[in-house]
Formats: structure tokens, sequence, C-alpha cells
């Protein structure tokens, strides 16, 4: 089971910092990753980081405002995000690979939480 939470309305330029918690088969996952959904579009990969090691990987337009990162002893994965402008508006899902560590694409993933809302206002 994965549980998001953080989500909330924040002004462009603000921060927020969204939580996901394993339980059960998923807090044995070799991965974690965060995906967004944004009204009338696809759900894109956004970041993920690996249980052991700690090794991320960042989707092109979050790089460099987004940090992904794990508290092990929680199974808990944090997603940072600075600088928010309103593109990155969207529905964030957590998201657990069981076998394919820093899978970009939905396939990779076995389990999913039921997503956070994200809302940046101009």
């Amino acid at each position: 089971q994965l549980q998001a939470s953080g989500g909330g309305l924040v002004q462009a330029g603000g921060s927020l910092r969204l939580s996901c918690a394993a339980s059960g088969r998923t807090s044995s996952s070799s991965a974690m990753g965060w995906f967004r959904q944004a009204p009338g579009k696809e759900r894109e990969f956004v970041a993920t980081i690996t249980w052991r090691g700690g090794m991320t990987y960042y989707a092109d337009s979050v790089r460099g405002r987004f940090t992904i990162s794990s508290d092990n002893a929680k199974n808990t994965v944090y997603l940072a995000m600075n600088s928010l402008n309103p593109e990155d508006t969207a529905v964030y899902f957590c998201a657990a690979a069981a076998r394919v560590p820093m899978a970009t694409g939905e396939s990779g993933y076995d389990y999913w939480g039921q997503g956070t809302q994200v809302t940046v206002s101009s």
C-alpha cells in the first residue's frame, strides 16, 4: 500500500513537499517513483529513487527544482518541489517498482498510490 500526502495550493515560485509512505509489499520494492497527471494530459514521469544506494533520476522538466529523497527507516519517499509554476499543477502519484530500478515508464511500476493534488496559482 502507498499513501501519498502533502499536496495543496501554492503560489507560483513557492514550495511543497510530498510524502509517500510504503507498507506491505511495497516496502520491499527496489525503487520508488513519482508521476503526475495534469488535466487533459497523460500521466508523466517526474522522478525516481532506489531504496538501496539512493540513486535518483529526474524528468528534464523538474531537474534542478525538485528533489526526491527517501527515509528507509520510515519506508517513506519525499518529493521536495521548489520554484513551482502553474505548469506543475497536477495530481501527483507515487509508485513502487518491485523489480526494475530507475524506470521512467509506468510499466516499470507495480503498485500505485491514490494521488495528491498540487495546484500552483499564477
